[in-house]
């Protein structure tokens, strides 16, 4: 009798390690509002150890961090990076240690005209949105090729696909995202590393809340739909993405609710 129980607790053990080796590490830019947040709940929930990361709201970020610890019984760390400086990038990655799939969500708006824009405006933009894609990545492929496994998700915007006015730069930094995920996803294809992004389009965030009321009801009857979308729609898209088949890498997801 004991020689089967002993069998049967080893057995046990080796299940508990196999599903603890099996745990993911997730990496969320922009984690202290909105669909950043929306995302660090959601893979939460789905027992995801996290790494939160914003600019500014750090000490918000740390109270998010300790209720999805409490809730969730994961790891969960918080951190303050300005995504568009390489070297924050570096030494928060350095502190950060393995990590299994990026969510980089992290991204800034600028509305004018172009002509009226500056150099440094056009440059936050550029360096916010689109660079910091190029930092976190150079960062972390190493180590996912190294593991021949891991996953880069890009939050996009339809702006993205078609472009606005009065939005240009923005335009541009989502467009080059698009573009970078489709080819990057081509280099690291072979390393089972899947590479995708997402193309929003009117997500009812604090940065689409710079609109009116009367400005916010004309854009949503413009929408099939006839409304915004919610983070935790959004949230949920991504996690379906992180969850499809290895065979999707490449992509650019468009949710929009039938608007573009």
């Amino acid at each position: 009798m004991n020689g089967v129980l002993n069998k049967l607790q080893y057995a046990e053990v080796k299940r508990q390690s196999r599903e603890g080796s099996m745990k993911k590490r997730a990496l969320i830019t922009g984690a202290s509002r909105g669909i950043g947040e929306a995302v660090a709940r959601r893979l939460a929930s789905e027992g995801y150890d996290l790494c939160l990361v914003c600019k500014n709201s750090i000490e918000k970020l740390r109270l998010l961090a300790g209720e999805l610890k409490a809730e969730s019984g994961i790891s969960c760390e918080a951190y303050a990076c300005d995504v568009s400086d390489p070297q924050q990038v570096i030494s928060m990655l350095q502190q950060a240690g393995q990590i299994d799939v990026l969510i980089h969500n992290a991204g800034i708006s600028h509305i004018g005209l172009l002509s009226d824009m500056t150099l440094e405006e056009w440059e936050r933009v550029i360096d916010t949105n689109l660079n910091s894609c190029f930092y976190l990545s150079h960062e972390l492929i190493p180590q996912m090729v190294h593991r021949k496994e891991g996953k880069l998700l890009f939050v996009s915007s339809v702006w993205g696909n078609v472009g606005a006015s009065m939005e240009v730069a923005y335009s541009a930094s989502k467009g080059g995202i698009n573009s970078f995920t489709k080819a990057l996803a081509k280099e690291l294809a072979p390393s089972n590393i899947q590479v995708n992004a997402v193309a929003f389009g009117v997500i009812d965030t604090q940065m689409n809340r710079c609109f009116s009321e009367e400005e916010r009801r004309a854009l949503k009857e413009e929408i099939p739909a006839d409304r915004m979308g919610t983070c935790a729609e959004a949230a949920k898209m991504i996690s379906q993405v992180l969850h499809s088949p290895t065979y999707l890498t490449g992509q650019v997801i468009t949710m929009d609710g039938g608007w573009i």
